[in-house]
């Protein structure tokens, strides 16, 4: 099981009751962070994160409410006594900003590995630190800078079957190599296949993740079947529409009916405007275009 929070909603500016936008999925004890603004930390703080257990950082792009809290997260982890590498991955045109930014933190006490992303098509890679059935994948976005979507899909060991193992006599020292879907050799010469030992597969488990971008066609088909899809409501107002389109955002309606479109299981809007003050307001309007929404407020938790 994979646990979600999402450690702040808003855009822009921080408000005294709304930390920005960033994403906390843990999985094992290891997690991944989504996106770094101003006092990521002291969000983290305040809803019970253990910044020890972050592995891997994934910044979408290099407007300030997204990354400049880099410094003092990566300070208070290594307050927290880290010596093992981090790895942050971003946009390359990035890499350099994160590089300035950590000159403010002088000498860390552990690794930190820069990782520059595509910027103009989709990638994936393996989010090894995490776990080997973990992938992270990316898209481009239409924003007013380089920015990337991300997609966490973790695929799921299918059910194991003891008495399969016990009844061909499989040495329990084996047991957990037969799950990982290695195929063993017994003593007496005997080739056991994983699918010998275990039983119907599950589906791999899927969060998207995106902000500060037009609604663009291809989201659909990046978010397609999301368990969770997280993405940006800057206003609930349809006249607000056409400043969205100058600025490369979208509205709620705009990521309701991407949702729909994407037969996503669930939504939870996020990267609200400062000047939309209780976006609750909308919620009525917004689940009938998606039934499924839900209007995110900092410290939203959920298990995958």
């Amino acid at each position: 099981m994979a646990d979600i929070c999402l450690l702040g909603t808003g855009g822009m500016l921080p408000l005294p009751y709304r930390f920005l936008t960033s994403l906390y999925a843990e999985y094992n004890g290891k997690a991944v962070l989504i996106d770094c603004g101003e006092g990521t930390q002291v969000a983290a703080a305040k809803h019970g994160i253990k910044l020890s257990r972050i592995e891997l950082i994934l910044i979408t792009h290099c407007h300030a409410d997204h990354v400049t809290g880099l410094p003092g997260l990566l300070l208070s982890i290594g307050n927290n006594s880290r010596t093992t590498p981090l790895e942050i991955a971003a946009p390359e045109s990035c890499i350099p900003v994160i590089e300035k930014l950590m000159s403010v933190c002088g000498a860390l006490p552990y690794e930190v590995r820069l990782r520059g992303l595509p910027e103009n098509e989709h990638f994936e890679f393996t989010a090894d630190m995490i776990d080997p059935l973990l992938t992270v994948r990316t898209m481009p976005l239409s924003h007013r800078v380089s920015c990337l979507g991300y997609s966490l899909v973790l695929k799921r060991k299918p059910v194991f079957l003891p008495q399969n193992a016990k009844a061909m006599n499989i040495p329990v020292e084996l047991w957990k190599r037969l799950h990982n879907g290695e195929t063993v050799t017994l003593a007496d010469g005997l080739r056991v296949p994983p699918e010998a030992v275990t039983g119907e597969k599950k589906p791999p488990l899927k969060l998207t993740y995106v902000t500060d971008t037009l609604p663009v066609a291809e989201l659909e088909l990046f978010a397609m079947g999301a368990d969770l899809f997280v993405c940006e409501g800057m206003y609930g107002l349809p006249d607000k529409k056409e400043s969205m389109n100058e600025k490369g955002h979208m509205l709620m309606q705009d990521a309701c009916n991407i949702a729909k479109l994407a037969d996503a299981k669930k939504l939870w809007l996020t990267h609200y405007s400062p000047a939309e003050k209780e976006p609750s307001v909308y919620a009525d309007e917004l689940k009938e275009i998606f039934s499924d929404t839900v209007i995110s407020e900092d410290g939203i938790r959920m298990t995958l």
